[in-house]
């Protein structure tokens, strides 16, 4: 059998596979369904510094290969999160989580990161830019490199643990938001986040959205991911964590050729929840197939 395990920013996993944020929850949502602990590790749901309500409804809406979500960071808080999720999470999770930070300014990145990094249960800080500056206009922070970077450097000065910033594809360069990360001390880069998508119901000629726009993801966006993935994995020198559309062994693959050091899967989950066990049951299968029989030195392969 192929060796599946990676190393990411440092910590060893036993395989790459990292169901995304906002689409596995806390973990013991799935538990019910199978053993978490065969996964890599998992993203659980975006975190901001106050609880957040989220966006009305509708927040879904399908489309052809792929969906389209405005929830608008629903979560309860860092501090809940930390005195309820975390230890629920624990109980069915017996290796380090990686935390995904949101905010909607500077200091509340740096508050919240600090919180999490304190946890045991948390071996990385994933830090969604793709949210609105408030003392910038509400234009993105991962949308400027000097805005990305400073979210970057204001976290690793409260923090210990790596550090991975996810970055979003609605941008003209990705390579020179993700060049800005690293040098103000990123450990890791994720991507891609959601695609900029709507929908129109025809029968009342209003955006299915209540938010008008979304959040494209699902299959259809694979292939901007992978070019998205390939073009900073061969322009920085710290791990990426390639994701969008994933949802087959083959994409896995794929995906590390691009240059990913660990892939996360997201919409596949929410139509398919056994999709991350299958991926890593199916792994070993397609290595063989195509020759493969170490993870490890496939990445940036291509």
């Amino acid at each position: 059998m192929g060796k599946l395990s990676v190393n990411l920013c440092g910590i060893e996993i036993d395989n790459p596979i990292i169901p995304a944020s906002g689409t596995f929850g806390y973990g013991y949502e799935f538990a019910d369904l199978y053993d978490i602990n065969m996964l890599g590790t998992f993203s659980f749901k975006g975190t901001t510094k106050d609880p957040r309500f989220g966006n009305p409804t509708c927040r879904i809406a399908e489309c052809t290969a792929g969906m389209i979500n405005a929830v608008g960071l629903q979560n309860p808080g860092v501090e809940k999160v930390i005195n309820e999720e975390l230890p629920k999470m624990a109980k069915v999770f017996n290796k380090k989580v990686m935390a995904n930070v949101s905010g909607f300014a500077i200091e509340d990145y740096a508050y919240t990161c600090q919180k999490l990094d304190a946890c045991p249960e948390v071996g990385w800080l994933e830090v969604n830019v793709s949210c609105p500056n408030v003392h910038g206009g509400g234009m993105s922070f991962g949308t400027d490199p000097k805005a990305a970077a400073e979210v970057t450097r204001a976290v690793k000065a409260v923090t210990t643990k790596p550090v991975i910033v996810k970055l979003s594809p609605n941008v003209t360069d990705i390579v020179a938001i993700a060049k800005a990360c690293e040098e103000a001390g990123a450990d890791g880069i994720s991507l891609i986040n959601t695609l900029l998508g709507m929908r129109i119901d025809l029968k009342t000629k209003k955006p299915v959205i209540a938010n008008t726009m979304g959040g494209f993801s699902g299959p259809a966006i694979f292939p901007v991911a992978v070019r998205m993935v390939y073009q900073v994995a061969h322009a920085v020198n710290i791990p990426v964590v390639g994701m969008g559309g994933v949802s087959t062994a083959e994409d896995v693959i794929e995906m590390m050729l691009a240059g990913a050091t660990a892939v996360e899967v997201g919409a596949a989950n929410l139509i398919e929840p056994y999709a991350c066990r299958n991926i890593i049951n199916d792994l070993p299968k397609a290595m063989e197939k195509y020759g493969i029989s170490n993870l490890k030195d496939i990445i940036k392969g291509a």
